[in-house]
């Protein structure tokens, strides 16, 4: 399995959702630089499981237990590792699913993959529970960007088979307001009366034994320009390949997606003028990014996440063993919409993304403002 990441700095996941612990291990972080565990913590509450109705019963304290690459509150330099102990696991309610795949899960084609060794249980390496450890290496990420003045700020865009629609982030400049707003309501919405709509959704939804999908929009604030690389290590490239790796995302669009497509040349183009000595847009159709390349605008970007497929409604499968139809009703725990406590996790796959192409273009001293000995040479 291909689960790493990065040119720069390398990520590693490890582990399986009802295994005894997952992890992570991050390489190439430069050493020095300040790390709160305590806010390394608060991003992975947020994705936590069982903190609502609206999320999958399953409890977990997700704590992160930092094993290497930290001392005395700083990176050290050596790769950080961290492991997440599982605890509520429930393995017998899978025992069926080697035999009956579920639709819109990676059952059968991992069943086919891997020949049927792969782990069923809570979905195995496919699992959202990855996104944890994925959570706790951008956390440390999102510090290091913090570091250098660039904030990262994501909510629910829209919600819904009749979309609930949330307000926009700010495409110019950070609106502080906002981001308090999103971590103040109960769903992770800048508007209350949103959030309100959409947990009476993703209930809705629940009570019909059904699941609910929706769009997660992300802006990185402070970005410099010039970073990025044509044509396939392009800031595009880069968030789009870790934003893939999420469970359950299908698609991305930056800035004005697809609605570009709709739009004059006159309309989508976003127009330059000089704003205090500093060049400067004065719309974001290409969510901060030409040719790749950012252009000191925010990174304004969209992933859409598909409704959970585990669902109690019986649903049409197949028996592999004897090679016959069956029908299929899920049992277990599961989250009748994956959004909420996706937000956190495209926060955190945006840092990883933007500091592995800042350390790739600047190198590490310039990345956190150091200079070596031989800098200093004549």
């Amino acid at each position: 399995m291909a689960s790493v990441y990065g040119t720069s700095i390398t990520l590693s996941i490890f582990g399986q959702s009802h295994s005894p612990a997952i992890g992570f291990s991050l390489d190439g972080v430069p050493a020095g630089i300040a790390i709160d565990t305590e806010q390394v913590q608060q991003l992975l509450d947020r994705r936590a499981p069982g903190r609502s109705r609206t999320a999958t019963a399953r409890r977990e304290t997700d704590t992160v237990e930092f094993i290497a690459g930290l001392t005395d509150g700083h990176t050290n330099g050596a790769p950080i590792a961290g492991i997440i102990r599982n605890g509520d696991t429930r393995s017998r309610d899978y025992d069926e699913l080697r035999r009956i795949p579920r639709p819109g899960h990676a059952d059968y084609p991992a069943y086919v993959k891997y020949r049927g060794y792969h782990d069923v249980a809570g979905g195995g390496h496919f699992s959202g529970r990855l996104t944890a450890p994925l959570c706790a290496a951008g956390a440390i990420a999102c510090q290091a960007l913090e570091s250098r003045g660039i904030c990262i700020v994501a909510h629910i865009s829209s919600l819904g088979t009749e979309p609930i629609l949330d307000m926009p982030l700010d495409p110019l400049h950070l609106n502080p307001s906002q981001a308090t707003l999103i971590r103040a309501n109960a769903l992770p919405c800048v508007s209350t009366a949103a959030a309100s709509a959409m947990h009476d959704a993703i209930l809705g939804a629940k009570a019909e034994q059904d699941s609910i999908g929706g769009i997660i929009e992300c802006a990185a604030y402070g970005m410099p320009a010039g970073i990025g690389d044509p044509m396939f290590d392009g800031i595009e490239n880069r968030i789009a390949q870790i934003a893939f790796g999420i469970p359950a995302v299908k698609g991305i669009e930056f800035g004005a997606g697809f609605q570009a497509a709709r739009m004059l040349g006159s309309q989508n183009n976003d127009p330059y003028r000089v704003s205090d000595g500093e060049v400067a847009v004065q719309s974001n159709n290409a969510g901060g990014i030409l040719g790749g390349i950012t252009t000191a605008a925010p990174i304004i970007w969209r992933m859409a996440v598909k409704p959970t497929p585990s669902i109690a409604r019986t649903q049409a499968s197949i028996d592999l063993e004897h090679m016959s139809d069956a029908d299929l009703s899920i049992h277990g725990r599961h989250d009748p919409c994956i959004v909420p406590r996706a937000v956190p996790v495209a926060e955190a796959a945006c840092a990883l993304a933007l500091m592995d192409a800042l350390l790739t273009d600047e190198g590490a001293a310039a990345f956190t403002g150091t200079t070596t000995a031989d800098d200093h040479k004549d």
